[in-house]
């Protein structure tokens, strides 16, 4: 089915960008899961004092990803983390085995999810729709301490 967009692009605001912020989150996981950040992301935009721009997170690892899905049912985690392991599953029988079982398909699972996101800013809050959460999604199966880098910028 093909479609198009019903009007015009409304735009919100149009200034230059004069001021960023660098900033780094750790957070430690519990093994394979997701892992929602998403009010110590917004609590750091409203202290940048930024009002309108954009937010970039960046995950430090290969073996970890970042996602953003619901926040209300957490059935939907559960379902996510096991289609992760129908695409990539731990029984397959990979090269790269070295550092586990889990490793490998926590690689693959990395490089299909993504480590960076990009989130609009506006009126200094994150501009996630209702239902949206901010999650990194944790591959292996044993604990881990996982570093996200935060820049913003904008006005």
């Amino acid at each position: 089915m093909s479609g198009h967009a019903n009007g015009r692009v409304e735009t919100l605001r149009a200034t230059a960008a004069s001021r960023q912020a660098l900033g780094r989150l750790a957070m430690d996981t519990r093994g394979q899961g997701l892992v929602e950040f998403t009010a110590e992301l917004a609590r750091w935009v409203a202290e940048s004092g930024i009002q309108d721009g954009l937010l970039t997170v960046f995950c430090r690892h290969t073996s970890a990803s970042l996602t953003i899905q619901e926040n209300a049912d957490p059935d939907v985690r559960t379902d996510l983390m096991a289609a992760l392991d129908r695409l990539a599953p731990r029984t397959a029988l990979y090269v790269h085995d070295l550092e586990g079982p889990d490793d490998m398909p926590a690689h693959i699972r990395t490089m299909l999810t993504g480590v960076s996101l990009a989130i609009p800013v506006v009126g200094g809050q994150l501009a996630l729709g209702t239902w949206q959460g901010v999650y990194l999604v944790e591959h292996r199966d044993r604990p881990h301490r996982r570093e996200v880098v935060l820049h913003i910028i904008g006005e």
